[in-house]
């Protein structure tokens, strides 16, 4: 009675992982997993043989003692390959480290400044402005205001800031155009291309 419960738990084990396989949309199938009855094959060379039966193509694999490799399983008939299996991971491995290697990430770089920052102050946050810009990162300038500085006209912040702008030595062009933020007006500037 006990052997048949564990007989009966492992069978349950084995259905699951089955399951779990089937419905893993980005399992690629090869040899017997090969579910399609005619398959558009491509040989070890890469010569398209044609449109043959699934045993066929098992048996043509066999022989080259390579695998079978469904490649593309939503065409109408799927594509397979014969070729080593470990060759086809080493590959897809490799397109996907160097697709990852050619994604770059845009920061955004926040620099605030005060009405009363002096000159040497927005000379150096410029310098580092420029130095983000020239990196590729985006830069947020934001003019900090507070107290009774919040009551200035908008015409004289929005100059103020303006002349930290001026004072950047890289090319930039604007992303968002200065608007009212929390603290004081912000824009977003990123190198021209």
């Amino acid at each position: 009675m006990i052997f048949n419960k564990i007989k009966q738990k492992t069978l349950n084990q084995k259905i699951n992982i089955n399951n779990l396989a089937q419905h893993n949309s980005n399992r690629i199938n090869i040899n017997h997993y090969i579910k399609a009855r005619e398959l558009r094959v491509i040989d070890q060379d890469g010569n398209n043989i044609g449109i043959i039966s699934n045993e066929e193509a098992q048996r043509m694999a066999k022989e080259a003692g390579l695998d079978l490799i469904e490649i593309s399983a939503t065409a109408i008939p799927p594509i397979a390959k014969i070729m080593d299996y470990g060759k086809f991971q080493y590959d897809e491995n490799k397109k996907q480290k160097a697709s990852r290697a050619t994604v770059k990430t845009v920061e955004i770089k926040s620099i605030q400044v005060k009405i009363g920052t002096g000159e040497n102050d927005l000379n150096m946050k410029a310098r580092r402005a420029s130095e983000w810009l020239d990196e590729g990162h985006q830069v947020k300038a934001e003019l900090f205001v507070s107290g009774r500085s919040k009551f200035l006209p908008e015409e004289f912040l929005n100059a103020r800031l303006q002349k930290f702008l001026n004072l950047i030595s890289v090319d930039y062009k604007v992303s968002v155009a200065i608007k009212r933020g929390p603290k004081g007006p912000v824009i977003v500037i990123e190198k021209k291309k």
